[in-house]
């Protein structure tokens, strides 16, 4: 369970970090002169990938579980909007999997 934990992990955070590019460089729709828009996903999409993947390659659940907080409400903002970027809250769903897995792998080793 703990492989699944950590492909899970890895995967869904390089998804995320592939996501929140297209969002920012290769969106047609997206307001390429300005950076707020790319400071704010950076903080709450891109920040959160990383921490999900360097948690998932040291087997630390906390961060995991912080990852998950901190991107939620960015990436529940995303679920609501037609499009590819809606896949933002399946990779958000995937950490808190990962993370029970997490749980459940270090709770059956006691």
């Amino acid at each position: 369970m703990q492989k699944a934990a950590k492909y899970i992990g890895v995967i869904s955070g390089l998804a995320t970090i592939t996501l929140w590019a297209v969002l920012n460089f290769f969106n047609p729709h997206s307001n390429i002169t300005g950076t707020d828009t790319i400071v704010i996903s950076f903080l709450m999409l891109f920040l959160p990938a990383c921490l999900a993947v360097i948690s998932s390659l040291t087997s630390k659940q906390s961060l995991m579980m912080i990852a998950f907080v901190w991107s939620l409400p960015f990436s529940l903002y995303l679920v609501f909007t037609p499009g590819v970027f809606a896949l933002f809250g399946v990779t958000c769903i995937a950490y808190l999997g990962c993370f029970l897995l997490m749980k459940l792998s270090t709770n059956r080793k006691i």
